[in-house]
């Protein structure tokens, strides 16, 4: 498989605040990421909420500006391209909100809504937006009956389900899915997470999907990156993250999921503490101050990412 977007030592500071003598604080939300996807490929990216998730997603679409590092869509950097020519790429990249009723405008109909990106590309005429727009109704399991109505008339799902008719509008080939299932019901969940999969099927498209939910990351995903504090702790391919987890980090999370059956029990594992403030991340490895398995050199050495098998990275001390 051919990658199809690729970061590279991707960093993101925003800068809050002041100090005495020193100036402004930097808050590291993404700290030196480096990861790629393959050509249509589903990227599970999951971790505590504040650990850089959000951020990331949003630099591979270039909604906001790295302070460093390249990004690659298609093989071509688009990390410092000017707003004319990141143009012929904004609409071969989408985004998924993580609240549907939240990015859509309440004053506007949601057929309009639907062929907003169409229109922004000048794409077709108004004929052939509407066709489309109902044809994206009809694939998300919406009825062509309510394209003249308003958000507010609809249901959670179902407004989640329009924000992915409008993010499949313009044919995109890569798309950011933003939490994009967590602020609904678990039964609803299951059926935009099936959507999703099945349009990823049908359209080939290449998937970065960001959540907290490992349960929800293991029915989608192919391959998963775990993310502590601005850094990547650990990928690997779904099957062997979720079978043979290697970095204490993820080892914890899973250990948090719930099993179904009441009369299984097995060895959860809880972190200690707080994670700590990106503004002053810990020396060391950024995990040593909750990780059970914590040793002298992971408080003075930042373990790199590296491949201990084939196609499996970690950024661990325990395997150097």
């Amino acid at each position: 498989m051919s990658k199809f977007v690729e970061v590279k030592d991707l960093k993101k500071w925003f800068y809050v605040g002041k100090t005495i003598g020193s100036g402004k604080k930097a808050l590291k939300a993404v700290d030196g990421v480096s990861f790629f996807i393959n050509h249509k490929e589903v990227l599970g990216l999951v971790g505590e909420s504040g650990c850089g998730k959000t951020t990331c997603g949003k630099m591979l679409l270039r909604i906001i500006d790295p302070t460093s590092g390249s990004i690659f869509f298609d093989h071509q950097e688009i990390t410092h391209l000017d707003k004319r020519k990141m143009q012929p790429f904004r609409r071969r990249m989408m985004i998924i909100y993580q609240d549907p009723f939240g990015s859509l405008d309440p004053r506007m109909r949601i057929g309009k809504a639907i062929a907003e990106p169409l229109e922004v590309h000048g794409i077709g005429n108004s004929c052939e937006r509407e066709e489309r727009v109902v044809d994206l109704m009809e694939k998300v399991g919406l009825s062509s009956d309510q394209i003249n109505r308003y958000p507010h008339e609809f249901s959670g799902g179902q407004r989640q389900r329009i924000g992915i008719a409008r993010a499949l509008a313009t044919n995109p080939e890569f798309i950011v899915a933003d939490e994009s299932v967590s602020a609904l019901d678990v039964s609803i969940q299951a059926q935009i997470i099936n959507l999703l999969k099945e349009l990823q099927e049908e359209f080939g498209l290449t998937l970065l999907f960001v959540a907290h939910d490992l349960s929800v990351v293991k029915h989608i995903s192919d391959r998963v990156a775990v993310m502590y504090l601005g850094k990547i702790v650990e990928i690997a391919e779904k099957s062997l993250i979720f079978s043979d987890p290697k970095h204490p980090y993820t080892q914890a999370l899973l250990s948090a999921i719930p099993i179904p059956d009441p009369k299984q029990r097995k060895q959860q594992e809880i972190l200690m503490g707080d994670v700590p403030s990106p503004v002053n991340p810990p020396k060391g490895c950024r995990f040593h101050t909750r990780c059970p398995r914590v040793m002298d050199i992971c408080k003075k050495e930042e373990p790199p990412l590296l491949e201990i098998q084939p196609g499996y990275f970690v950024a661990c001390h325990l395997y150097r």
